[in-house]
């Protein structure tokens, strides 16, 4: 029947078209905060969409769309740095210019926790990340990052522990 290939394409679009409305706020916030970069973690998140569309035959559950299409992202964002040669700047050059659009208390809290989060190892800042950002449970954590869910639970629980003592609230309820 010469009508079912564009009826496969059509159904094709209409699915990418259906991820790409429901999930791209989610992939461009899990790629905003691999990269700290607005133009950068729009790319990836180009990329990891195109990327989508010519695999997404082999997606054979929509649920698991989330985690298939943060799982393609790490691994752009993770090409992007095997191939990554930075331009050296000559640092006496360049103008600093400040962005008051904030409250600078507000902007130094987060700026702070931003900072703590990325001193944790990675073993610890990814599950904590695809959690807080990605919205994932222990369960998806663990199939996203090839690891154990009891794992994921410990590395979860470590990564808020060593944020709790560095921010001074690991406090001690028998003491009191």
């Amino acid at each position: 029947m010469s009508d079912t290939p564009v009826l496969e394409g059509s159904n094709k679009q209409q699915r990418y078209e259906s991820l790409v409305s429901e999930l791209y706020q989610d992939v461009y916030r899990y790629a905003y905060w691999l990269c700290k970069n607005q133009p950068l973690a729009q790319d990836l998140v180009q990329e990891t969409f195109l990327r989508a569309w010519r695999s997404l035959d082999s997606l054979q559950n929509d649920k698991a769309a989330k985690a298939w299409l943060f799982t393609i992202l790490r691994r752009e964002n993770a090409r992007l740095y095997e191939r990554y040669r930075p331009d050296l700047v000559d640092i006496e050059d360049q103008a600093i210019a400040e962005s008051d659009s904030e409250e600078p208390e507000s902007k130094m809290d987060r700026e702070l926790l931003h900072n703590a989060i990325n001193r944790l190892e990675s073993d610890y800042r990814e599950p904590l990340l695809l959690q807080v950002v990605g919205g994932f449970s222990g369960k998806e954590i663990a199939d996203i990052l090839g690891l154990n869910n009891n794992t994921v639970m410990t590395r979860l629980f470590r990564a808020r522990s060593q944020l709790k003592q560095e921010f001074g609230l690991d406090t001690d309820l028998e003491d009191e």
